[in-house]
């Protein structure tokens, strides 16, 4: 039988971790303790079970495109010619450094990619000269973003 207490216990504590993680991804995990009264290796193995479950899939750096010169940022629907070429698409597409995401999407569309470029005539240049190479695309959409209203962690539930 479980433990529901000490589950619903531990993931609020997991939740708790995260959000601080979160607010700011270099906070010493001993900041962390103390913030939520904890002991350090409580929170050192609530950190490591859940990179081993998988919640915590990685630690990253977040850059700022627009600070790091990137002017143009577009999200772009891809049709293929032919289903099964998304693929080997997507494969091609991991080649192109100015395609920062790659989503399989139901619709009108294979794939949605996300697409950070120093300014227009460069989006021009990765759609017509790369991306419209790659074997099998049938064509580009692409929807110019004008800036984030806010981007967020998914929720720990």
């Amino acid at each position: 039988m479980t433990n529901t207490k000490h589950s619903d216990s531990t993931d609020y504590l997991d939740q708790e971790i995260v959000k601080k993680l979160d607010e700011n991804g270099r906070i010493p995990f001993s900041e962390i303790a103390k913030e939520l009264n904890i002991s350090n290796s409580l929170v050192h193995l609530r950190v490591r079970k859940m990179q081993e479950s998988g919640i915590i899939a990685g630690f990253s750096v977040k850059l700022n495109a627009k600070q790091s010169g990137f002017e143009t940022i577009t999200y772009t629907g891809i049709t293929a010619k032919e289903a099964h070429f998304s693929y080997s698409i997507a494969e091609q597409l991991k080649l192109i450094p100015e395609v920062v995401e790659c989503h399989w999407v139901s619709g009108k569309y294979a794939l949605f990619i996300k697409i950070v470029a120093k300014n227009n005539d460069e989006l021009r240049k990765i759609l017509y000269e790369r991306i419209h190479q790659i074997e099998g695309v049938g064509g580009t959409d692409s929807f110019f973003s004008f800036g984030s209203a806010f981007e967020k962690n998914l929720p720990l539930k």
